[in-house]
């Protein structure tokens, strides 16, 4: 089965890392992307900008209107993901909990279920 893991933290909390903070996160998710190759997991992945480099785009029945930022003011943003592909999601959420993340949502990809033959 296929799953993305997404990755949310408190982008100030980010922000405030020293540059030897912020290298020490980067070397954990490089040994993180390691073990998902090593484990034949690895599918992709990406850090994202901030969240005020985003924009929204809402569709209320004919009218669509752009916004900047995520669609709703959250404690926690969605800084990056992982898409990973492994037998089971008790396997997705072994993995996330090797993640150097605060909260990771683990969510199945549609159309990845394993079929019975």
């Amino acid at each position: 089965m296929k799953f993305a893991l997404l990755i949310y933290g408190d982008e100030g909390s980010w922000e405030a890392l020293s540059d030897e903070g912020r290298a020490q996160m980067y070397a954990q998710h490089e040994a993180f992307g390691s073990w998902l190759e090593e484990s034949g997991y690895d599918r992709g992945g990406e850090e994202l900008h901030p969240s005020d480099r985003a924009k929204t785009v809402r569709a209320d029945g004919e009218r669509i209107t752009v916004s900047d930022g995520p669609f709703a003011e959250t404690k926690e943003q969605l800084g990056g993901l992982y898409l990973i592909e492994c037998p089971s999601i008790d396997d997705a959420v072994e993995a996330a909990r090797r993640l150097p993340a605060q909260i990771v949502e683990v969510r199945p990809i549609v159309g990845s279920e394993e079929r019975p033959d």
